[in-house]
């Protein structure tokens, strides 16, 4: 049963939405659903505060099993909720290999090249994708990190063209708990556990290092 958490986070949403002019005119919303929590919150707080929503699933078919599930989730989440959606599938490698990126980088390119398809296909205003405060945290770390100067230690904007992140002004804890006063399931990844990758290294040990030692720093 929804408490007034839900009415709250969602007010936080839309006023975040509002003061950074993130969406404009009547066109749908492209939102970018991996099943996982975030993605799948944000979903559920733009249809609460009656945007029309569109939705588009990746699947990069390198985690098996796990992979599909993510599929067939957000395909019954989006039947569910009555929202239209796309899915893809891409071969990761071959693209690795012809274009000699990461495996990141690979992930990310062949993503937004399709979303830029779909959101003028589909007519859609804007690309809305799922970041909160957690990452805009990890995200200024790893500018840290690298060296960055001091103009590469904004962390993750609002809004970059067409793309919009409407839950920046929530964190991870946040978006848990909203999902959870909306007794609603989201779908796991498995890799996300895996400390050879610098993020999750950052997220899973550094990060909680630093907050224990320095509250509120994290």
């Amino acid at each position: 049963m929804r408490t007034d958490y839900s009415q709250q986070f969602e007010k936080r949403v839309k006023d975040f939405i509002v003061q950074h002019h993130l969406m404009s005119g009547v066109r749908p919303v492209l939102v970018t659903l991996s099943g996982g929590a975030d993605s799948v919150a944000l979903l559920r707080v733009l249809l609460a505060l009656g945007y029309d929503c569109k939705a588009a699933h990746c699947n990069f078919h390198l985690r098996g099993d796990e992979s599909n599930r993510d599929e067939a989730f957000v395909r019954e989440l989006c039947a569910h909720l009555n929202v239209p959606l796309f899915v893809k599938d891409f071969d990761v490698p071959a693209y690795m290999r012809s274009k000699g990126v990461s495996l990141e980088m690979a992930c990310r390119d062949l993503r937004y090249a399709w979303f830029k398809v779909l959101l003028r296909e589909q007519d859609c205003g804007v690309i809305a994708v799922a970041h909160h405060q957690n990452d805009n945290v990890e995200t200024f770390f790893i500018n840290a990190l690298r060296g960055s100067g001091i103009g590469g230690l904004s962390g993750i904007a609002p809004k970059n063209d067409a793309v919009v992140r409407p839950l920046l002004c929530v964190t991870r804890g946040e978006v848990l708990e909203y999902l959870e006063d909306n007794s609603q399931d989201y779908v796991t990844d498995s890799t996300n556990q895996k400390n050879d990758v610098k993020r999750n290294k950052l997220r899973n040990i550094i990060l909680p290092t630093i907050e224990q030692h320095f509250p509120g720093a994290g």
